[in-house]
């Protein structure tokens, strides 16, 4: 089956009729049709077309929001555990349609397609963990200092909330924000990447089915398709409390600086400088597996892949020797195919990329070990398909220290103790993922301690990539702070509120103030 027959197929089963119902295709999928110019999906697999897409006008963008500000005053007031309901039964349609929708993630994306099911897979997780989030939501219990009164606190909604999603995970991350919002109470409006559009329309579509079987109010969940200028609006608006938005530090930059000018919260998922410390007690078989799959896995396009591995001097040549073997077999083809391990990159122009970051570290004196090349003749022609690279590098590289959104791996070497690594790890403007691959207690707790990894994410003797939702997930400094996914994720998305009952016949002042 040809990649355009694949496409026709999966746009079929799911639903989707190009040539039927060409108005599905608009800015909106609720609300108002988008009447202004289109957007185009191609594949990275080989360029077939997938679909045309409307854009969303400011008349389009003004409705939506209007909208959704008044499903919220009836959302609200649903029980929690009935919101709930309403994503447990998304998250079965999801069971239903993970097969196809997993397959149109890798077709618009160019993941592997087991990628694309596992990326479906997270969808369905954060739905079973926000059902039963639905039913907690809880809140604290104060001890007053005054007689005859009860103090706590609780949490209550926020309103609206819109989400930027990127194209490199472009249903899942919307759906870690959008599932808790929901069971907490908000409304969501959802602007996905200009690169993906039609995955985010599909899970849209699947969800719309759901919201009308239970005569949930429209507006609860939105679709806005658009270009920077859609999301320069949401970041802009007053009456959105809160943006998430997950992207590179320049966009999330730009997004905060809007946001915060009008005193509103932002959660912020931006990029990674990842890196891996290798020591003298290292299991090698376990490092090499993670390294190559945080490094290669997804064509190095996760905001938690590995760039950086930060090894011992002692076991470098031998680090070396067993990455360069692994690199040699990796099977660079169409995501679709079995045996392939590593599929194209978005588009062309990250390939210049991935090309310009590899001679300008050569420049300053990086070796390149291995990869390295945009790839060409047959299916390469057609695709942004590269050979992953190996390059020994110093930390102190402008190359290195940057983030290159492609398949780079930097080695760099430490002597002495294991603090000199964390201290090269730490470099990085960036603290996403982390990790370390020792059997040594000491320097796993090293790793951990206060003085240890300053990242959100630290691992021990397991990859940067491919966290569970069940943990918060996010990162410090240039990664931008954001927490979204699991543990208490959930409260960004509320209120806090601190309640003070007195159910005495006396007005006692707290601090023992006494105004008689």
């Amino acid at each position: 089956m040809t990649t355009a027959q694949e496409i026709s197929a999966v746009l079929k089963e799911l639903g989707i009729d190009t040539e039927a119902n060409p108005s599905y295709y608009t800015g909106l999928l609720s609300g108002p049709k988008a009447t202004s110019n289109t957007m185009v999906s191609h594949t990275p697999i080989d360029g077939s077309l997938i679909a045309s897409v409307g854009m969303a006008t400011a008349t389009d963008y003004e409705a939506v929001v209007l909208q959704a500000q008044e499903a919220f005053k009836s959302w609200r007031l649903w029980p929690a555990p009935k919101r709930g309901e309403i994503v447990r039964q998304y998250g079965q349609k999801l069971r239903e349609n993970k097969e196809a929708l997993g397959k149109l993630v890798t077709l618009e994306m160019g993941k592997l397609y087991q990628e694309g099911l596992g990326e479906v897979q997270e969808m369905i997780d954060i739905c079973d963990f926000a059902v039963g989030l639905s039913r907690q939501l809880y809140g604290l219990t104060i001890a007053s200092e005054r007689p005859l009164h009860r103090m706590l606190e609780q949490y209550q909604p926020l309103g609206v909330v819109g989400i930027i999603s990127a194209f490199n995970f472009p249903v899942a991350v919307w759906a870690w924000n959008s599932m808790l919002a929901a069971v907490c109470g908000d409304v969501c409006i959802w602007k996905p990447s200009e690169k993906t559009p039609i995955s985010a329309i599909a899970c849209h579509k699947i969800l719309l089915g759901v919201l009308k079987e239970n005569d949930v109010p429209e507006g609860v969940f939105s679709l806005i398709i658009g270009g920077a200028d859609i999301g320069n609006k949401l970041s802009e608006d007053e009456r959105i409390p809160l943006i998430s938005a997950t992207g590179s530090t320049r966009m999330g930059k730009s997004v905060a600086i809007k946001v915060a000018s009008r005193l509103g919260k932002s959660l912020l998922e931006l990029g990674g400088n990842n890196a891996i410390i290798v020591t003298p007690q290292a299991n090698m078989d376990l490092a090499t597996r993670a390294i190559v799959f945080g490094a290669a896995g997804t064509c190095g396009q996760r905001c938690t892949s590995t760039r950086r591995v930060i090894v011992h001097e002692d076991v470098k040549t031998e680090l070396i020797a067993r990455l360069t073997k692994a690199y040699a077999s990796l099977p660079v083809g169409s995501p679709l195919d079995k045996g392939v391990l590593v599929g194209p990159l978005i588009d062309a122009a990250a390939a210049s990329k991935f090309e310009e970051a590899i001679t300008a570290c050569q420049k300053e004196g990086g070796t390149l070990l291995t990869g390295g090349k945009k790839l060409s003749g047959g299916l390469y022609d057609k695709g942004a398909y590269v050979s992953p690279a190996i390059v020994e590098a110093k930390n102190s590289y402008q190359t290195v220290q940057e983030e290159t959104f492609a398949p780079i791996l930097y080695i760099i070497s430490y002597q002495g103790d294991v603090a000199n690594a964390i201290d090269l790890q730490n470099e990085s403007l960036y603290g996403l993922s982390s990790a370390i691959f020792t059997d040594s207690i000491r320097e796993s707790e090293r790793f951990l301690s206060s003085t240890g990894s300053d990242c959100g994410i630290a691992n021990v003797n397991i990859g940067t990539s491919g966290a569970e939702i069940g943990g918060a997930f996010g990162g410090e400094k240039q990664t931008g702070g954001g927490r979204e996914s699991g543990s208490d994720a959930w409260k960004v998305y509320m209120r806090r509120q601190t309640n003070t009952i007195n159910y005495s016949t006396d007005l006692p002042l707290a601090q023992g103030i006494n105004f008689n």
